[in-house]
């Protein structure tokens, strides 16, 4: 699978509210980042006559009303959040 853009190396603070659902951009090349707006898409291909998306966005639902910390460099590993990850880039 292909790796991620870094779209940037800090995180983007986001006020959430409890119960809504949000797409968290795993591609990177995402216009509305740290949010998904279809730009994985493009990354479409055929392999065997079946298209191959190699990414598609994080559904997170907010379990409470509060801010997060939502990673934009992709390479978290506690997705859609951030753990520092971008700290060694």
């Amino acid at each position: 699978m292909e790796k991620p853009k870094v779209f940037k190396a800090e995180p983007t603070p986001v006020k959430v509210e409890e119960g809504k659902t949000y797409a968290w951009c795993t591609c990177g090349l995402s216009a509305t980042n740290p949010f998904c707006n279809g730009s994985h898409k493009s990354l479409a291909k055929e392999e065997n006559g079946q298209v191959v998306m190699p990414f598609k966005s994080l559904k997170y639902t907010a379990e409470k009303t509060g801010e997060v910390w939502l990673c934009n460099c992709k390479q978290t590993k506690n997705p859609p959040f951030c753990d520092g990850s971008h700290k060694t880039l």
